[in-house]
């Protein structure tokens, strides 16, 4: 097949459905995919899509629609949200013009922070997102969820959630329990040909990540899925292999800061000697050799290096002033670098340390449970009840800080108070991460002539 001219050639599209914050859709609009419709049902997100759609999502602003079965929009025309309940949601209008569907169902049901009711969770969105793929016919399926869903509580009805996305359109019957189905779905799938062009079956792969390995300077373990519609002929195993190899690891972060002009060291050249020694100290003993980057770290992200574009680093924030909530990014036109009082340091509320990746970004109350948005500084004060005399200095993260954990742009404005942009922060896809597997989908798509 001759590739079409490429000021001629169709851009792909997307629709995004449990949208949140943004995260997941920034990643598909970078990687190339036109956004024809968002789905989102709390309304403080919804508020930051809009507000952010311009600038962040691709698109010539978003439009509020109580239409309950909208049309695809033109291209250079607004795109509609939907800010209700998917189920509701009639996307027939969209059928064989979606490239790809986007979106992670809350993750509530199978998170370990949760009550981890699983299926019989009424937050479990996941039929919701086998409705739309019915209605849409998409190529391609990116969907992100928790780690949890491999717990051995729930191996079973994740093995059922595959299938079901295998066969979408054996559509399950209310009275039926999901057992039952699974043992139909599991009959059908073993008559399948590995060579299967049924364009009502999908061809998945799962993939257990840690974002750190993506480039993301977070260790966020989570659990992605992609889909490939059968007739597209979509090499899923060459796209399996590629999406699991291994690109930034800790070991390489721990060769570049091994010696004290490391080129960590080097790219972070104001660092005070004490802090690099406190560092080093903690590098284990054996460190392996491998092809990979360096993971990125907390200290990366705040200085501007935590994506592949060099960000302005974030300004210092006072720790004399935390209480007047002032916005230390406002002379470099950074917003939501805010400080915040109160944070504590104690048994099981450990800080993120500068020289690591960040601990996971939770959607917690305040953003905050188990220490994961307060960070260890490198001021420090004399302390005799400490073991070497000092005690470090901590704080809370900022909002924009955490973003850039997330690596979102620095355009993201997430709307409502400090607790609710965290919220959507925490239940966020990284950019960064999403970005790889939206492109991944679009390389292998186009590899078998999409």
């Amino acid at each position: 097949m001759v590739d079409q001219p490429q000021e001629t050639r169709e851009p792909r599209t997307s629709v995004e459905l449990f949208a949140g914050g943004g995260g997941l859709a920034m990643a598909v609009h970078q990687a190339g995919f036109r956004p024809l419709l968002f789905n989102e049902f709390n309304n403080r997100a919804c508020e930051t899509l809009v507000a952010s759609a311009r600038k962040t999502l691709g698109v010539d602003g978003l439009v509020r629609t109580e239409d309950t079965r909208p049309e695809p929009p033109k291209p250079g025309s607004p795109a509609p949200l939907y800010p209700g309940d998917v189920r509701d949601l009639d996307m027939r209008a969209f059928e064989g013009k979606v490239d790809v569907l986007a979106g992670g169902p809350p993750c509530q049901p199978f998170s370990a922070g949760g009550v981890a009711k699983g299926d019989e969770d009424k937050r479990n969105m996941f039929p919701a997102m086998f409705k739309a793929v019915r209605e849409m016919r998409p190529k391609a399926v990116i969907c992100e969820n928790v780690r949890g869903l491999l717990r051995p509580s729930f191996r079973d009805y994740f093995e059922y959630i595959q299938n079901e996305l295998r066969l979408p359109f054996e559509k399950r019957d209310d009275e039926v329990k999901w057992q039952e189905h699974n043992d139909h779905l599991t009959g059908i799938l073993a008559k399948v040909s590995d060579d299967d062009s049924d364009p009502d079956h999908y061809k998945v792969v799962m993939v257990p990540v840690n974002a750190a390995d993506y480039g993301v300077p977070q260790v966020r373990n989570r659990v992605v899925i992609v889909a490939f519609r059968a007739d597209l002929g979509v090499d899923t195993d060459a796209f399996e292999k590629y999406v699991k190899t291994r690109r930034f690891s800790d070991d390489a972060l721990f060769r570049s800061m091994r010696d004290d002009d490391g080129p960590y060291w080097a790219r972070h050249n104001t660092v005070e000697g004490h802090v690099r020694e406190r560092v080093r100290a903690r590098l284990p003993k054996v460190i392996r050799e491998d092809d990979c980057q360096p993971w990125r770290t907390l200290r990366d992200a705040v200085q501007g290096y935590g994506t592949d574009t060099k960000l302005p680093a974030l300004p210092p924030v006072d720790l004399d002033r935390l209480d007047e909530k002032v916005n230390f990014g406002k002379e470099v036109d950074i917003t939501d670098h805010i400080g915040w009082p109160g944070a504590r340091i104690y048994k099981g509320h450990t800080p993120n340390e500068l020289d690591k990746p960040a601990k996971t970004v939770k959607a917690g109350v305040h953003g905050v449970p188990g220490g994961e948005s307060v960070m260890l500084l490198d001021t420090r004060y004399p302390d005799p009840r400490s073991p070497d005399g000092w005690t470090y200095q901590h704080r809370y993260m900022t909002v924009r800080e955490t973003a850039r954990v997330m690596t979102f742009p620095d355009e993201w404005l997430g709307a409502g108070p400090r607790g609710e942009q965290m919220r959507q922060l925490g239940n966020a896809v990284p950019v960064v991460l999403g970005e790889f597997f939206a492109n991944a989908v679009a390389d292998a798509l186009a590899a078998a002539g999409h």
